[in-house]
Order: structure tokens, then C-alpha cells, then sequence
């Protein structure tokens, strides 16, 4: 009975690589746009308490499907991550925004029909600090020269970054173009502060989740 069943799956795998390789592939070229919303956090060590902080995505896209099931996205982004820190006194405010350019480099996987589809994206991400700004309401306060807030009067050192990105997605196929939408998370490699031994922070990395909407139109 196993056998037969095995048999039978072996079958019906060699039949459907058979059709697929039957069905001519067309590359398609696609180039487009998306925006969505960040929500980001810092990991720093030593801890600091953080929460999410939101903030804005968005840019444009291109896509070539060079084989079937498979292909290639880079896309130009600007990003806004940060963190929001979190305090015992409630009334406490602290939140840093860092302003990115960025350019990831993706694998695109996509199966499905020929109209609706589900994706993932894997891939690099490198990016440049264009600028930051805070927003508190400590700097009058005790707190702000306190030891171990360091973090709050650091400028970021390390203006490249760079990290892995990827997340899974849906997109519909239209007759005035390709919709998206699509969840990603960044787990940044690198530090936005200096990590030597004289600095105060050994790690500080960013950590992103996204969520975005994209349009795509063919060129071919």
C-alpha cells in the first residue's frame, strides 16, 4: 500500500514537471512603485527598553522574471526607521527617527495562476542615513544627563548600513496593471552607533517589519 501510494506521488510529480516543462516560458520586465508603513525598534547592548516606532516606506521597483517560478527585484526606497523609547515615568517621551535611502537586492519566488499569485522576496538590503531627528521632552529633566542614557545625546556613526531582508506576499494581475501587498522584516548587520570598546554601546541594530502596497506595469 506505501509503495503504491509512493509510486503514485512520484507520478504525479513527473507528470507536473513534464507539463511545466511543456508550457513555454515568457520572461516578463516589470516596473512599478510601492509605499506602506515601517515599524521599527533598535537592539542595544546594553538594554534599553524600546517599542515600536512607526514610520513611512516608499519608492520605486523593478522586476525581471527571468525562469519560470523565479526572478529578480531591485527596488530604490526611502525609509524612515528609528526606535521609541520607553520609559517607568509615563510622561516620559523619547523617539528617534533616522531618514534612509535604500536599495534592496531580492530573489523573487512566485507560484500560482497566471492572475493571482503568491511571492516571497529574499535578499541584501544596503542603505545610506540621509538625516535623523528626535522628538523628547526629557532634555530639562535629570534624566537626560543621567548615566546610561548615552543613546539619547549619540549622533548615528555608521551613516551605511546594511542587512537581510525578505517576507511573503500576494498579487493580483489586472488589465491596467499588477496590485501587491506584501509583508517584509530587516535584521540589520551592522550598527547605527560606533562598537568599539571605548564605545557605549557594543550593538546597536535596527530591526524593521513592513508592510506594503505595490503597482507594477509590464514592459514585456
Amino acid at each position: 500500500m506505501k509503495k503504491g501510494i509512493l509510486f503514485i506521488l512520484l507520478m504525479w510529480l513527473c507528470s507536473c514537471f513534464s507539463l511545466d516543462a511543456q508550457t513555454p516560458f515568457k520572461q516578463e520586465l516589470l516596473i512599478g512603485a510601492s509605499f506602506g508603513t515601517n515599524f521599527s525598534s533598535v537592539s542595544f547592548a546594553p538594554k534599553v527598553k524600546t517599542k515600536q516606532l512607526m514610520g513611512y516606506i516608499g519608492g520605486a521597483m523593478i522586476r525581471w522574471n527571468t525562469e519560470n517560478h523565479i526572478g529578480i527585484q531591485a527596488e530604490l526606497n526611502y525609509s524612515q526607521n528609528g526606535w521609541d523609547e520607553e520609559f517607568e515615568n509615563t510622561d516620559y517621551k523619547y523617539t528617534r527617527t533616522i531618514n534612509n535611502l535604500e536599495l534592496p537586492f531580492l530573489t523573487h519566488f512566485y507560484f500560482g495562476g497566471k492572475r493571482a499569485r503568491f511571492f516571497i522576496n529574499l535578499g541584501p538590503k544596503i542603505g545610506y542615513v540621509l538625516s535623523e531627528n528626535s522628538s523628547e521632552n526629557i532634555r530639562e529633566t535629570d534624566f537626560w544627563d543621567s548615566e546610561g542614557n548615552e543613546q539619547h545625546t549619540l549622533d548615528v556613526k555608521n551613516k551605511f548600513a546594511w542587512g537581510l531582508c525578505g517576507g511573503p506576499g500576494f498579487e493580483l494581475k489586472t488589465g491596467v496593471g499588477t496590485f501587491s501587498l506584501e509583508g517584509r522584516y530587516y535584521y540589520a548587520l551592522g550598527d547605527i552607533f560606533g562598537n568599539r570598546k571605548e564605545d557605549p554601546f557594543p550593538k546597536s541594530s535596527s530591526q524593521v517589519f513592513s508592510i506594503k502596497l505595490g503597482y507594477l506595469i509590464p514592459i514585456f
